[in-house]
């Protein structure tokens, strides 16, 4: 019996679907290269399509100003339907990522994402946590606490965190 057959109880993506997602992969790919967004890239990671390494710098102004931040992009076999993960590997102290790396952004949500999206509006939204973090939808309630009841020590530890783990 074939393996890949759904008569065998196992439901494997269809290689329409790859080829598709790998076909946008590789345009988002193309887009990012010609028209990076700012202080942003992002690329494949080795000969793997699906999983990207990701860079952000910190912008100016924000605790996290000079930091160099290195994300894991993982795409599903049925992307643009669902959103990629995105995990950061370098740490930072934000109330939107917590210690493993894991992100609590509105649009990587499966609920909110959409196949409009593209790695790039990704990448850009995850720049704009460093300047406009969300308190109301923490990844760590105490960092959110910390952030609403006392911004400049919020912003203190943050920036003590990008001297530490950033640079």
């Amino acid at each position: 019996m074939n393996s890949g057959s759904l008569s065998s109880g196992r439901s494997w993506p269809s290689r329409t679907s790859l080829t598709s997602s790998g076909k946008r992969i590789q345009k988002e790919m193309a887009e990012v290269n010609t028209d990076p967004p700012a202080d942003c890239s992002a690329g494949p990671k080795g000969d793997n399509l699906y999983h990207w390494v990701a860079t952000l710098f910190g912008p100016q102004g924000t605790p996290y100003d000079g930091g160099i931040y290195f994300l894991d992009i993982t795409f599903p076999a049925n992307y643009p339907f669902k959103p990629p993960k995105v995990v950061f590997k370098t740490r930072i102290y934000h109330c939107n990522v917590d210690s493993m790396g894991n992100v609590s952004l509105d649009i990587l949500d499966e609920n909110n994402w959409s196949p409009a999206l593209t790695i790039s509006k990704v990448l850009l939204a995850l720049r704009s946590i460093f300047t406009n973090p969300n308190p109301y939808k923490p990844q760590v309630p105490g960092i959110a606490h910390l952030f609403l009841v006392d911004r400049n020590k919020y912003d203190a530890l943050a920036a003590e965190w990008t001297q530490r783990f950033a640079k």
